[in-house]
């Protein structure tokens, strides 16, 4: 069951589990999800010993969508906005996709609260703006569902396609029922997003895990983030493309402990 709360002036759906006064780790959704991608991380992570924050990203799932403009770093106060009103005074940070560009920001406008940082297919830079007005314009015409198959088509590979079609099935519900006012805002966030001048000013131990066959986030994307933290670590994840913490559950789930609790 989901919660409520006022943070940052926005109603805010979030999740709290495991024991308390843990040492929390926030998880942020990607792009048309919520916060139940995360859900194959929370018995690993709170049988680990960890309090674990989930939350809706600004029209996301149960939170709602503000009037626009939107921007990653307004993202990234949200998200502090619910540490604050949550009395967390600081967390490892999690990100995957637009998770991840928060999680940047995090890092570099709010280092005191953050005690680590983990991007998980994810980027620094998303062009060409073209490719997102023309997702833009379809979500206009036609609703979020339309979204569905290409959408699906990057987060999956084909084998997982085949092999989880349930777990497809539920994951498109997801999709189609993400709400059309906070995808326009959030899309139009990514598209004018710029961040790979700030990546040197991420002092927070990192680690970037990518899926080896994601095409949203590719691996090149997850370079560029390496090179450009010191001392972060890369971790390509087979057989996976840009959702791992889904296909590649045991993979990624032990690749984030690993991380998590050597810190």
């Amino acid at each position: 069951m989901s919660s409520t709360i006022i943070a940052n002036d926005l109603p805010t759906a979030y999740r709290l589990d495991g024991p308390e006064g843990a040492p929390v780790v926030m998880l942020s959704n990607s792009l048309l999800s919520n916060f139940t991608m995360w859900d194959d991380q929370i018995d690993a992570l709170t049988g680990a010993g960890f309090r674990v924050l989930r939350y809706d990203t600004s029209g996301h799932g149960g939170t709602a969508a503000p009037e626009g403009p939107y921007s990653i770093a307004m993202f990234a106060e949200d998200a502090v906005g619910l540490m604050d009103a949550l009395g967390i005074e600081k967390v490892h940070f999690v990100g995957l996709s637009m998770g991840g560009f928060i999680a940047q920001l995090m890092a570099v406008n709010y280092p005191d609260r953050v005690m680590s940082l983990s991007l998980c297919d994810t980027a620094c830079l998303m062009p060409p703006p073209e490719l997102w007005n023309d997702r833009i314009a379809t979500a206009e015409r036609d609703g979020t569902s339309a979204l569905a198959d290409a959408t699906l088509g990057r987060w999956f590979t084909q084998p997982f396609h085949e092999s989880n079609p349930h777990e497809i099935g539920l994951v498109r519900k997801m999709i189609a029922a993400s709400d059309l006012k906070g995808y326009i805002g959030c899309a139009r966030a990514i598209r004018d997003m710029s961040q790979c001048d700030l990546l040197n000013r991420i002092k927070a131990p990192t680690i970037v895990i990518v899926g080896e066959s994601d095409p949203a986030c590719p691996v090149s994307s997850a370079q560029t983030l390496h090179e450009g933290i010191a001392g972060s670590q890369l971790v390509i994840l087979k057989d996976s493309a840009h959702l791992p913490n889904i296909e590649q559950r045991d993979a990624f789930n032990a690749t984030l402990l690993a991380f998590l609790t050597a810190r």
